[in-house]
C-alpha cells in the first residue's frame, strides 16, 4: 500500500494493485474514502463527517500532480 502522502494524520495512498482511473484512498480512525483525482468524483465514504471530507477535497485539489506524478510512476515503473 504505497503511501502518496500524510496530512493532519489523513494518509493518502493507493492499493498495489490498483486500477485506473488514477484514484487516491484516504484512511484515517478507521474511516476510509476514495475519489478519482481528476474530476475529484467521491467513490465512497465510510465513516468520514463532510467538515473532514471538505479536508480531504481541499488537499487533492491542491495536490492532484503530485497524486497523479506518483501513481503514473508506480505503475508504469512496474510494467
Amino acid at each position: 500500500m504505497p503511501t502518496i502522502f500524510i496530512f493532519f494524520g489523513f494518509r493518502f495512498m493507493f492499493y498495489s494493485n490498483d486500477h485506473e482511473p488514477i484514484h487516491v484512498h484516504i484512511l484515517k480512525d478507521r474511516c476510509e474514502a476514495k475519489y478519482n483525482v481528476q474530476t475529484l468524483e467521491k467513490v465512497y465514504n465510510h465513516g468520514f463527517k463532510k467538515q473532514e471530507l471538505a479536508i480531504i477535497e481541499s488537499i487533492i485539489e491542491e495536490n492532484v500532480e503530485i497524486i497523479t506524478e506518483r501513481w503514473k510512476n508506480y505503475f508504469e515503473g512496474k510494467k
